[in-house]
């Protein structure tokens, strides 16, 4: 795991510091970052850094700090940003809870650090309590397009944690998430999908159950990852896996993982079919990084692997809950692979599920329904809009493509008994139109999936 953030300076932890990160080590977190609250602070979180190979620091003026913050004050923080293992500015922000520095002081102090890092190519680790409008604010004037940012011990609503992922950043909770009265941040989590979250302790404030009242240490991770595991119904590793990924994502602490073939998430293992697509949505990563739950799906086609590649990673398919044909592309464009694996799997007593979307008619210039029916147990469908001009906008195709794809579900509705339409909840579409387009026009189940 990766402590994203842990105030190691702290006398509570500094006084023992060689033990604190041992026992960090020995409970399964391999770094650690330390983000600084002042001056003082951040030349203290280098030096722990540069003790300690696993540890590295961020330097910036915490909000309870900007009283006397000056143009003086942010040529320091940029001398200090030079050091090789600070990987970020922060802890930044805003905090209006308390009355420690003038509104004016700690706007005008975010500002400059949020301009600094983008100035310097670094994330930001950004504080907010009692101020999501101003800070949103700000945040998003300064943005252009080159700042990715923490927003630690999250603190907002659902709407603003959506929108910091429209933004490409990321969202982290502490050990609150574990209190029994905290349902509403539970709630949140559990609609926020693992890509877009990090992990962290706060150290040493933030103590997680079962050891609420005490000091808290980087060691007390797993029990921020358990109760999000817990969640979102998936295991422990599923959370590490993705949120290490994401640490690399943004701190470049790790490293990336290897291509893969199949990839397990919860209980159910997933086939990477393709990388290949008839669609260019706006809200896919394909092009990019492609990255799901911690595993690498950009895979060119010349790596793509035969049948005999998959059933052999299966193995046992009664092992998992589903064998699902998704990936990055169109698993429909491989439709004999899928074919010759969901004959593997269904004769072993498995299960199957194919994510499509939709196109399979027209990319095969056939109905390849009758084709699916004994191997493929479930049919998911991206719907992404119930608009036929937002579905072409959203998905960088013709309009025609979208009454393709409603024909294609009245076609596996015909064959198939499971049936699932999914939109990605963007702020622009309208779920409930979404939802009623499915269930009353269709007939079919809807499912709403968070953008990352």
């Amino acid at each position: 795991m990766v402590d994203t953030h842990c105030h190691l300076f702290f006398d509570e932890l500094y006084s023992n510091i060689d033990e604190v990160v041992d026992n960090a080590k020995q409970n399964g977190v391999d770094y650690l970052i330390c983000p600084a609250t002042n001056l003082e602070t951040a030349r203290e979180s280098i030096a722990i850094a540069e003790k300690f190979e696993n540890v590295y620091a961020a330097v910036g003026i915490h909000p309870h700090d900007t009283s006397d913050f000056s143009d003086t004050t942010l040529v320091e923080v940029e001398k200090l940003l030079q050091h090789p293992k600070v990987v970020a500015v922060g802890e930044i922000g805003l905090d209006y809870y308390y009355d420690y520095s003038p509104k004016e002081n700690q706007q005008f102090a975010f500002r400059e650090q949020l301009k600094l890092a983008k100035d310097h190519d670094l994330p930001v680790i950004i504080h907010n309590r009692d101020s999501s409008d101003d800070l949103m604010k700000i945040f998003e004037s300064e943005i252009d397009g080159k700042l990715t940012a923490q927003f630690h011990c999250f603190n907002g609503d659902l709407e603003m944690a959506r929108r910091v992922v429209e933004l490409r950043s990321f969202v982290s909770f502490t050990g609150n998430i574990t209190f029994p009265k905290n349902d509403e941040l539970r709630n949140i989590i559990h609609r926020i999908e693992l890509e877009n979250l990090l992990l962290e302790t706060d150290s040493p404030f933030m103590t997680p159950v079962p050891f609420r009242g005490k000091r808290n240490s980087p060691a007390n991770l797993k029990y921020i990852a358990k109760k999000i595991a817990e969640v979102h119904e998936l295991r422990v590793e599923d959370v590490i896996k993705s949120t290490n990924y994401n640490a690399f994502k943004v701190f470049g602490i790790g490293t990336k993982p290897e291509v893969a073939f199949i990839y397990q998430i919860g209980n159910a293992l997933y086939i990477n079919v393709t990388n290949r697509c008839n669609a260019d949505c706006t809200f896919c990563d394909r092009k990019g990084e492609a990255i799901v739950n911690g595993y690498n799906l950009r895979m060119p086609k010349d790596m793509e692997p035969p049948a005999e590649v998959y059933c052999r990673k299966i193995g046992d398919p009664k092992r998992f809950s589903e064998i699902v044909f998704c990936g990055f592309g169109e698993p429909t464009i491989r439709l004999d692979i899928v074919k010759q694996v969901s004959k593997y799997v269904k004769d072993r007593g498995g299960k199957t599920r194919l994510n499509t979307d939709g196109h399979g008619n027209v990319i095969n210039k056939r109905n390849i329904v009758p084709e699916l029916v004994g191997l493929i147990d479930s049919v998911s469908i991206s719907l992404n809009s119930f608009d036929p001009k937002q579905y072409s906008k959203l998905m960088g195709i013709d309009e025609s493509m979208f009454y393709e794809m409603i024909n294609f579900t009245k076609e596996v509705k015909k064959c198939i008994p499971e049936i699932v339409m999914t939109i990605v909840g963007l702020n622009e579409v309208d779920e409930e139109k979404a939802r009623k387009f499915v269930e009353n026009e269709l007939g079919v189940n809807f499912r709403s999936r968070e953008y990352f």
